[in-house]
């Protein structure tokens, strides 16, 4: 079915015109006019700058990284805040995300907004489903948003049976151009993953609505079994203020659609301060400002000690892999977690394509065994770290509507850490040496690859 999707997308795109292209970012980090602080908002609204220096003093006080300095830079970059107060929890895996999403799902009492980029039709979606279903009829209001090609090979009666319920469906970007109102861009996708209940509590990150996501990957298993492994991924629930920043890009992204408007629900309820996490909530979208790409260039320009990046689909453009070759041949400690075993054939070699060139330059690749990886993460100098749906390629950077957070702080930076840990555990080191000696057939699949890494 993946393969069915890629195929679509690469046909669509090739039919659909001209390349566009990511700004010029090589020198981004020289070329910002920075605020002297960064700006930081909490439940009550904007710190003022005496509050905020102290907060960021208070948090950053062992930091060996000047982490102030870069969350001014990304600042200027993006133009988002810094949101104080939150509670941040990393979820591993598909049963514990699926877990936590259904019983706050199940408590809901006003409203669930859901925007996903697969939802299938198998077990787990149908369970979803179902349930989704059943807070509609107890009078709790779903709106839900898919994507058009990610959801490709779900029938339609699938979602006709949630829309006969009184659930609010739309189809984000339809493939047939009839169903459309406005332009026909089929190579944009919404590949977000987003879930907001009662406006209180928020999930994202990679974890899409599939039974791919029922068992768990071997990551932090005691033991090893011959049982069918899931795939391995990341996602996180956010209470806090932070949560009002994903309820408004899930809105925006529905008034933008040219779609009815949604029934009226507390979509903005107070918040509380819920924990102590300084989080920025970033998205992108198909001809946006790229925040999210240039808070990634930003963060390795500005690394010093370590750059940590799990990517479940690498196809870097020019500028990354220029940061992450400099930070490399500067004494950073750079090492990258990609797949061992794949979903996605094209992606696969064409992310081997630059393997050589990284090796030389003193990057550390390894690949993760037998489990699918599928996780979007990354961890710099312990204290900046982010999750969420962008992988490093192009096609997300450029052609898809993202959603990542980045949260500042060595507590969540070390979880990160921790993990990272455990998925180089699970992982084989590519060597110079070794890489060398692969088939001549793999190298004729890797150019062939990387011709089309535009498009991947």
């Amino acid at each position: 079915m993946r393969i069915l999707r890629f195929v679509c997308i690469a046909g669509l795109a090739l039919l659909t015109g001209a390349c566009a292209a990511l700004p010029e970012v090589r020198y981004l980090n020289t070329s910002l006019v920075a605020p002297s602080n960064p700006t930081v908002t909490d439940a009550r609204g904007d710190l003022s700058a005496k509050k905020s220096r102290s907060l960021l003093k208070q948090r950053w006080r062992n930091s060996h990284t000047d982490i102030a300095a870069l969350a001014a830079l990304e600042e200027a970059a993006t133009g988002s805040p810094l949101i104080a107060g939150n509670k941040v929890s990393l979820l591993y895996d598909g049963p514990q995300t699926m877990a936590a999403m259904i019983d706050a799902i199940s408590h809901a009492t006003n409203h669930i907004n859901l925007e996903t980029y697969i939802f299938d039709q198998d077990e787990l979606g149908i369970r979803f489903a179902d349930l989704l279903i059943e807070r509609q009829r107890a009078g709790v209001q779903v709106n839900v948003i898919y994507d058009s090609v990610g959801t490709l090979g779900t029938p339609d009666a699938f979602f006709d049976k949630m829309r006969d319920a009184g659930i609010r469906l739309l189809a984000f970007n339809p493939v047939n151009p009839l169903k459309l109102i406005g332009p026909w861009t089929p190579n944009n996708r919404d590949h977000r993953k987003i879930l907001v209940v009662d406006g209180v509590v928020a999930f994202t990150g990679g974890v899409n609505i599939s039974a791919t996501y029922s068992t768990s990957s071997m990551f932090r298993s005691k033991g090893r079994h011959d049982a069918k492994l899931g795939w391995r991924d990341t996602h996180i629930k956010i209470e806090g203020p932070a949560v009002a920043a994903l309820q408004w890009v899930f809105l925006s992204n529905w008034a933008k659609r040219n779609s009815p408007d949604l029934p009226d629900s507390q979509f903005f309820p107070p918040l509380k301060e819920e924990g102590d996490k300084l989080v920025r909530v970033l998205a992108s979208e198909p001809g946006g400002d790229h925040d999210i790409y240039k808070a990634y260039i930003l963060a390795i320009q500005e690394a010093r000690h370590a750059v940590h990046i799990t990517s479940a689909y690498f196809v870097p453009d020019a500028a990354i892999l220029h940061a992450l070759k400099e930070a490399a041949q500067r004494g950073v400690d750079v090492k990258i977690i990609l797949p061992g075993v794949t979903d996605s054939g094209l992606v696969f070699h064409a992310a081997h394509s630059f393997y050589e060139e990284m090796l030389e330059s003193g990057i550390r690749i390894y690949q993760l065994q037998i489990a699918v990886l599928h996780a979007k993460t990354a961890v710099i100098d312990s204290m900046w770290a982010t999750v969420g749906s962008t992988n490093i390629d192009t096609r997300s950077f450029l052609h898809n509507s993202e959603i990542n957070v980045v949260i500042l702080g060595t507590e969540f930076g070390l979880a990160m850490e921790s993990a990272f840990a455990e998925d180089l555990r699970n992982s084989v080191e590519i060597t110079a040496d070794s890489w060398q000696t692969r088939p001549s057939i793999d190298r004729l699949k890797e150019w062939t690859a990387r011709g089309l890494a535009y498009w991947l």
